[in-house]
């Protein structure tokens, strides 16, 4: 689904991306591992085209999407889930998932079709749907998470990109996150990207995963590989990590 060859990208000078590669089948959750400035979330965005590709090709369905703008990313089929959530707070929970079809909209979606899968991010996130009149800013942490990716599902993507949805949360919730994250994969077939500081929930959840260090992809593996890598267990799987995944 997903084939990225030899991307790079800057911050002004500062060069973020160094000729990274990897790839997501269609299906897959695939992972991205590694310290703060490591160049994750630099990586989603510019799979997104919030920033743009110096060099190097993303290539989605065989389609070659560097350089296009970001509307038409997400017409394509991929949405992003950004860091620290960036829900519309004053906006209704309601407001906010409809904005997410916003595109469907404009290019001429059925209103019907698009009221379904309102109803069914309700479903899927019953919470949502007791505050569904609740302005958005005075929702809790998780119930922003919920809503966030609501969002990004009302445009209905084949490929999904979320960054560190665990982020700031309380770890009961994280698991509901994660619960949700295996959901998508197994009931709706969504292909996921995942960033995530909890590398251990990353690689419980993932197919297969990147480690990234300044840039640069240095290691890569399946999910259960890299969970019994030495290097990887000492830099980001420490005992203090563990937390209720290992419960």
């Amino acid at each position: 689904m997903l084939k990225i060859k030899n991307i790079n990208a800057y911050y002004g000078k500062v060069h973020a991306l160094k000729n990274v590669s990897l790839h997501l089948n269609r299906g897959e959750i695939v992972t991205l591992i590694g310290a703060n400035g490591a160049g994750k979330t630099t990586l989603l965005n510019t799979l997104s085209a919030m920033i743009p590709t110096a060099s190097g090709e993303i290539m989605l369905e065989g389609k070659n999407i560097a350089g296009l703008a970001a509307d038409r990313v997400v017409s394509l089929g991929l949405s992003q889930v950004p860091e620290g959530r960036q829900v519309f707070n004053p906006l209704t929970v309601e407001e906010n998932l409809e904005l997410g079809a916003y595109l469907r909209y404009r290019m001429g979606g059925q209103r019907q079709e698009i009221s379904e899968d309102l109803e069914r991010m309700f479903q899927m996130f019953p919470r949502l749907k007791e505050r569904r009149r609740q302005a958005a800013g005075t929702l809790s942490g998780g119930e922003q998470q919920m809503l966030a990716i609501g969002r990004a599902l009302m445009a209905r993507p084949k490929l999904l990109l979320l960054d560190e949805p665990s982020m700031g949360l309380a770890p009961l919730v994280v698991q509901d996150i994660f619960k949700v994250i295996r959901m998508l994969r197994e009931e709706e077939g969504t292909s996921i990207l995942l960033v995530e500081q909890n590398a251990r929930a990353a690689l419980k959840v993932a197919d297969r995963g990147y480690v990234l260090e300044t840039g640069k992809v240095i290691l890569e593996g399946k999910a259960t590989e890299l969970l019994e890598n030495k290097d990887v267990q000492r830099a980001y799987l420490g005992r203090d990590k563990k937390e209720i995944w290992e419960r």
